[in-house]
């Protein structure tokens, strides 16, 4: 097994589901008492929410890439950015390092390519869903990727920073998720993507409108198979 780096805590409920979901995917393919090596570095989220807010998203590049060194001077193998929207400074992180960056859109593309989806809705923050960071990996791939209109929109950004992020989940938010989800659907939207670690609490395959393509479970099954499948 080889080591990986979680750069984490943005926001630290995301990054929870991180590390359990990796050490259990190897005792599941493993078996025994088999556990993940992960070298973790959690950052403080206040910080780097602001510079989001501000704009400042060199500042955010050069934070998390003084991370990152961090983790590979520690032994990492390979660095798991824990979170979609700070995929945003994502180039900054990987110049700064010698090691492998996996990104969160790879593995997601990936599995709705093999599933046959073709028109995809994309939830997450509005950096994530208003941006071309992410959703020009998939279109790079040959997806078509709608976002929510307006007030959708604001709606599903508010509810992660107000209550996600803070480990809030109210019924009253995932009805108004499944509405904006309903709207990708009438849209022509195939499935959704999840693009946010947190919106996992609110909504799954049980209660979601559309097929659900969770990006935090597909970026850790990615990260499964580097750390456990050298060649």
């Amino acid at each position: 097994m080889r080591t990986i780096g979680l750069l984490g805590g943005m926001s630290w409920e995301s990054t929870v589901f991180y590390y359990q979901g990796l050490n259990r995917g190897v005792r599941d393919r493993l078996g025994g008492l088999h556990s993940a090596p992960l070298l973790l570095a959690s950052v403080d989220f206040a910080d780097v929410e602001r510079m989001q807010a501000e704009g400042r998203w060199d500042d955010a590049g050069r934070h998390l890439a003084d991370w990152a060194r961090r983790l590979e001077a520690g032994g990492a193998e390979a660095l798991v950015l824990c979170t979609n929207t700070m995929h945003r400074v994502i180039d900054a992180v990987a110049a700064a390092i010698g090691i492998p960056v996996l990104h969160i859109a790879d593995g997601t593309a990936d599995a709705l390519l093999a599933d046959g989806v073709r028109t995809v809705g994309l939830l997450g923050t509005r950096y994530t869903m208003e941006q071309e960071f992410y959703s020009s990996v998939l279109r790079r791939r040959g997806l078509e990727v709608l976002i929510p209109e307006e007030p959708g929109r604001t709606a599903v950004h508010d509810i992660i920073y107000d209550e996600l992020c803070l480990g809030v989940v109210r019924e009253e938010s995932r009805k108004a998720y499944q509405a904006v989800v309903e709207g990708l659907r009438e849209a022509g939207a195939q499935a959704v993507i999840l693009g946010c670690t947190e919106i996992g609490m609110l909504l799954d395959a049980g209660n979601c409108p559309l097929p659900v393509y969770d990006t935090t479970l597909l970026h850790v099954e990615a990260a499964l198979d580097w750390a456990l499948n050298p060649e």
